[in-house]
């Protein structure tokens, strides 16, 4: 009998443990959610652009004369060295070399126009004396029509006929001017192209030379080959010269002024600073990617961080630049990762007690990773960031990281 009630007592255990089990497996569990904690900290807004890193000053090397130009002696990254290396030879055609004939012709003109200076020069000379006599005269006449010897009216004619011979002596002087200049343009004329400055003699006419100290950045025209005046034959720039250029929208521009703090990254080495030394007071458009017509304001930085921090950054590379518009040192932050929107509000989701507690926050400022808090929220209050849809207002949560731990 004792054994019958014995075995019905561990029936009902067992029974038991089973419903427990059950409604322990029924009952909702807490959802895991990523936990993170409103913080006072530093917070600053930017406006964030991708950016080109530029020479400041890009030297063009251009043909002076039409010709055949050799091989360029010189390579990209290749130091030169102002009127020193030589960075280009260049066999002219145009002016050609004078036959014999144009040659007669050019030096007769040439002696025409020293004929010229020479009776310009005789004329100049005659003007002067002219001049001297008149002064000679005037002079005289002031000392008698003191004396009362000459009348009034002989000592302005005096003064005139020396105004009269300094005039003559300008235009003299004018006109040996104008004859010294017509004998200059008849020398050039004769002036073959191995005589052109920085010329040399010997196979090639005119040798070029580097104009500036600096680096070779890019060969326009690098073989063999026949160039026309003006037409483009390397760059050359100094790269320890150089500046950050960026496209803002204007929209964003107005908020951006000279000294403004930036930082430069995403170019492959450390985050470099940087300050805005210019924007643009007129802006263009611009198509983006998207076909989106857009207008935007060019803004130029300088970089703060010596040299050695960036000296492996090059012309034309490509950088992410966030210059500064706002900051504070102490303010009330919530991760955007936690904010949401109900209607026209934003909201998180506080933890109180271990539930989420749907609560509505006004926000400040914001960046890409944090907003400033307003109202709604305490510094060290627990919120959830990345909610599911398995979060609701009310619903008992835990934080992953504790639960794994």
């Amino acid at each position: 009998m004792q054994s019958k009630w014995v075995k019905r007592a561990l029936g009902l255990v067992v029974v038991a443990l089973i419903v427990a089990g059950a409604v322990y497996a029924l009952m909702p569990q807490p959802v895991a959610v990523d936990v993170a904690t409103v913080t006072r900290a530093p917070l600053s807004v930017t406006i964030d652009e991708e950016g080109i890193a530029r020479i400041r000053d890009v030297f063009r090397v251009s043909a002076p004369v039409a010709g055949r130009v050799e091989r360029l002696p010189v390579e990209v990254g290749d130091q030169v060295h102002r009127n020193t290396t030589a960075v280009a030879s260049i066999h002219p055609v145009d002016p050609p070399f004078l036959d014999v004939r144009s040659r007669r012709e050019l030096e007769a003109a040439v002696e025409a126009a020293r004929a010229s200076v020479t009776l310009a020069e005789a004329q100049l000379t005659a003007a002067e004396a002219t001049e001297r006599m008149a002064l000679s005269d005037r002079d005289r006449a002031e000392r008698l029509v003191k004396a009362g010897t000459i009348t009034i009216r002989a000592q302005e004619k005096a003064v005139a006929d020396l105004e009269t011979a300094t005039a003559q002596v300008a235009q003299a002087k004018a006109a040996l001017t104008l004859r010294q200049s017509e004998l200059s343009s008849a020398e050039a004329r004769l002036i073959q192209p191995n005589q052109l400055e920085g010329g040399s003699s010997g196979a090639c006419c005119l040798t070029l030379r580097a104009p500036v100290d600096g680096t070779v950045l890019d060969l326009l025209t690098e073989s063999e080959q026949v160039v026309t005046a003006g037409q483009g034959l390397l760059e050359l720039g100094d790269p320890a010269n150089l500046e950050i250029i960026v496209h803002l929208l204007s929209s964003d521009a107005v908020s951006v002024h000279p000294g403004s703090h930036a930082t430069i990254d995403q170019w492959g080495g450390q985050p470099l600073a940087a300050e805005v030394r210019q924007v643009d007071p007129a802006a263009y458009t611009k198509v983006s990617a998207l076909g989106i017509e857009e207008q935007r304001v060019d803004a130029i930085l300088d970089i703060v961080d010596p040299r050695e921090a960036w000296e492996r950054l090059g012309h034309e590379f490509r950088v992410m630049v966030h210059i500064s518009v706002w900051e504070e040192d102490d303010v009330l932050q919530v991760p955007l990762g936690a904010l949401f929107r109900v209607g026209a509000d934003w909201t998180v989701y506080r933890i109180v007690d271990g539930k989420a507690v749907e609560t509505t926050v006004v926000l400040g400022h914001r960046n890409n990773t944090a907003a400033e808090v307003i109202e709604g929220l305490d510094a060290g209050d627990r919120i959830v960031i990345h909610p599911s849809d398995r979060v609701v207002d009310g619903i008992a949560v835990v934080d992953r990281v504790a639960e794994q731990g």
